[in-house]
């Protein structure tokens, strides 16, 4: 009787303090966590954290709530006594469902995070050759983008308008293919509000995915430690309108011709002659 009593009260206890927790976390804080709704991936994030929170929650509590009954439903009350307290043993029921619980939520967790992983082509770099490429309508193409990173900046090529800038742009409501490389030594390229992220290694081709929204502005850091002035390795992009969009590729490939002409052929790699950098 005594141990059944002792488990309602955990549960009912349980429940108390987890559905308002569950709901402040899923309703309340779980949205407004990072990076935001900046774009499909990015919004995808978003759902999964929400995911890992409302499932985290319970079991924290759980955990907590079962610690301080037991501080408090069987603690020392005869302080007199100089004897040591009666042995605890193990609960079988109670280390099954325990079991049973965990190993079903790690098992759910490993398959929602692999089909998520293939849904609509994830915001990490996935190498040359994509497993999870994003659904797009018949006879429609991604924006291609390169990022060439070097120390200690990002330059970004536009293979279909035939020119390459300091300033990242991309088209509101488009899906956007990074093709992401190095022209040194590794680094990382990572667009905090567009949830994309992706290394930039020396001779290797990244590819990374992202289907953007409305206007927005991006911050751009490189996440992976470069050298000397790796800190002062970031930028800031926008995405803007279609037809803004348009108006400015216009305007770069006249603004950027004379130049242009000089670009090394545009391939996925680069190998440049050696430049000594510090750091």
């Amino acid at each position: 009787m005594a141990q059944t009593r002792h488990f309602r009260n955990v549960v009912m206890l349980w429940l108390i303090v987890t559905v308002p927790f569950e709901a402040l976390m899923i309703f309340v804080l779980a949205p407004g966590m990072p990076p935001g709704n900046g774009s499909v991936q990015a919004a995808g994030q978003v759902t999964d954290n929400t995911v890992l929170f409302g499932l985290a929650t319970p079991v924290t509590t759980a955990v907590l709530v079962f610690l301080g009954y037991c501080l408090y439903a069987f603690r020392e009350r005869d302080h007199s006594s100089a004897l040591e307290g009666p042995a605890i043993r193990g609960d079988a029921g109670v280390q099954f469902w325990w079991l049973l619980t965990t190993t079903t939520l790690v098992l759910f967790l490993a398959a929602y995070g692999s089909i998520r992983l293939l849904q609509d082509g994830s915001g990490g770099g996935q190498g040359p050759n994509p497993i999870a490429v994003p659904a797009m309508a018949k006879g429609d193409a991604p924006l291609q983008v390169q990022v060439v990173a070097q120390q200690w900046q990002f330059d970004y090529r536009y293979p279909k308008y035939g020119f390459e800038t300091p300033d990242l742009m991309l088209p509101a409501n488009t899906m956007v293919e990074f093709h992401v490389t190095s022209l040194d030594v590794i680094h990382s390229f990572w667009a905090y509000q567009l949830g994309v992220k992706a290394d930039a290694n020396p001779g290797v081709d990244n590819i990374a995915y992202v289907h953007t929204l409305g206007p927005l502005t991006i911050n751009v850091r490189c996440a992976e430690l470069c050298g000397l002035w790796h800190g002062y390795m970031f930028d800031t992009g926008h995405v803007v309108p279609q037809a803004e969009f348009a108006t400015w590729a216009q305007q770069q490939q006249t603004l950027l011709a004379p130049g242009s002409k000089r670009l090394p052929k545009y391939s996925r790699t680069y190998f440049p002659s050696p430049v000594r950098r510090s750091g």
